[in-house]
């Protein structure tokens, strides 16, 4: 297993608190497994108790660059399984799930709201904002310890387009799966399959010169710049039409197809 802070990845980032955390055996859970995942170079990203198959713990994990591979939840995996066999969190058998957050992702930090600026989200809150406790718009960033939001959803007479949500008070924010979000995913997931490969020496590493980019920065298309308008190419001036115009004219004939 490769370290997942290797590289140029701001601890910080690692030691980060989550704003939004859960209660009763899913905060136990989060007691034990928290530690043991930022210890081995991880951030908890929520836990989730069901009745699948009886019951079922999923543990959603991420790197600090908000990458995750097989690889990862396979370690992880093996590694949190003995420490929760010995603290023993939940009165009863469960089965283990470690996974990454997906392409529509909860957002439980800071951190994650100022990453997918500019990206669809749904969000919710546990404190009304102006009477309404349901958001969905465009990310715009974060301003002070308020999260700035362009909605889209229907808006009441009176209401603001943009609002500056309190992220104390928001007890559920998750990305909208779009094109564009897809589409980034799958950037960021090659990226670090890429930079897996190198770490493992399956693959060769980058040349010097090539500049490494910043997964934490959102990478939507650019608009293309305007056209050139083409230029028109010259008509032929040597086809048979002008070779028999020619010859026509050479002898003084008259072509009847043309007017006096």
């Amino acid at each position: 297993m490769t370290d997942p802070t290797a590289g140029s990845v701001d601890i910080d980032l690692l030691a980060e608190p989550r704003l939004v955390v859960e209660p009763g055996a899913a905060a136990r859970v989060s007691a034990v497994a928290g530690p043991v995942l930022q210890g081995m170079g991880y951030r908890l990203v929520r836990i989730k108790i069901s009745a699948e198959a009886g019951c079922t713990v999923q543990i959603m994990a991420e790197r600090p660059d908000g990458t995750m591979q097989i690889e990862d939840c396979e370690a992880i995996s093996r590694a949190l399984s003995p420490v929760l066999d010995v603290a023993d969190p939940i009165d009863r058998a469960y089965r283990l799930e470690i996974s990454s957050p997906g392409i529509d992702r909860p957002l439980v930090r800071r951190s994650d709201f100022e990453r997918y600026a500019g990206h669809l989200v749904k969000i919710e809150m546990a404190v009304a904002h102006q009477g309404r406790k349901r958001f969905r718009g465009l990310l715009a960033g974060c301003e002070g310890d308020a999260v700035r939001l362009h909605r889209d959803d229907d808006t009441r007479a009176g209401e603001d387009a943009d609002v500056l949500l309190v992220m104390e008070d928001i007890s559920d924010a998750r990305l909208v799966l779009t094109d564009e979000l897809i589409a980034e995913s799958m950037r960021r997931g090659k990226q670090a399959e890429r930079e897996l490969k190198q770490n493992l020496g399956l693959a060769p590493p980058p040349p010097p010169h090539a500049r490494k980019s910043d997964p934490a920065k959102s990478n939507k298309p650019k608009p293309k710049p305007g056209k050139k308008p083409e230029l028109k190419k010259p008509e032929p001036t040597n086809t048979k039409k002008h070779r028999l115009a020619a010859e026509r004219l050479r002898r003084g004939d008259t072509d009847p197809t043309e007017g006096d």
